[in-house]
């Protein structure tokens, strides 16, 4: 599909017109770079639990993360303990699913490994598109890509790292997510706006 006019008669991406809250993700974070920690961080937790479900259902539990995960605090999370991980099995405000949960305990200690090797996150996964994002000038949702050369590079040194449930679907996502490629429709208000913030990156 290409990019759809909205009920205020601005043009969007059409994959985010079904609910306000995915609007304004779609309009006020997706795409935009990120060189927070915390934010990757955040990225990263919520992507690995959508595997096998829509971004849709994730959006709607985020603040339900954000309570159990300690505001992706990842230095709390690296320490959450067994008990606290059973009772998170219980919680309604997430995914409830093991291997999700520890996954996510799992790559926050594997993330301060990564940090402490290049000073942090943001500088380590911003080397695999050499530090700007990457502008792709797509016309319809038909001719959006799932990976990329870059996430299948980065995907299987995240495996090798020892991170989980990140392979290279999820991490395209986090890249789109976290403005390493801007795929924003050419035609949505959008692409312009998250183009120009990629082209003023921080030195």
């Amino acid at each position: 599909m290409n990019a759809m006019k909205s009920e205020e008669n601005i043009t969007r991406c059409p994959w985010c017109l079904s609910f306000e809250k995915y609007v304004r993700y779609h309009d006020e974070e997706w795409g935009v770079p990120v060189y927070d920690d915390r934010v990757h961080f955040e990225f990263l937790v919520l992507e690995s639990a959508q595997a096998g479900l829509s971004w849709a259902t994730i959006l709607k539990k985020r603040e339900g993360y954000r309570k159990a995960f300690a505001d992706f605090a990842y230095q709390i999370v690296a320490d959450f303990p067994e008990s606290y991980v059973q009772e998170l099995l219980q919680e309604p405000g997430i995914i409830r699913n093991a291997l999700k949960i520890r996954a996510a305990i799992n790559n926050a200690k594997r993330f301060m490994e990564v940090q402490e090797e290049f000073g942090s996150f943001s500088n380590y996964i911003w080397s695999f598109v050499g530090g700007k994002p990457i502008q792709n000038q797509i016309q319809s949702m038909k001719e959006a890509p799932a990976t990329s050369t870059e996430s299948d590079r980065l995907a299987k040194d995240l495996k090798k790292r020892g991170f989980k449930f990140l392979g290279s679907t999820t991490i395209y996502a986090h890249m789109q997510a976290t403005g390493l490629v801007n795929d924003h429709l050419v035609g949505c208000h959008r692409y312009e706006a998250v183009k120009k913030l990629g082209e003023s990156k921080k030195d």
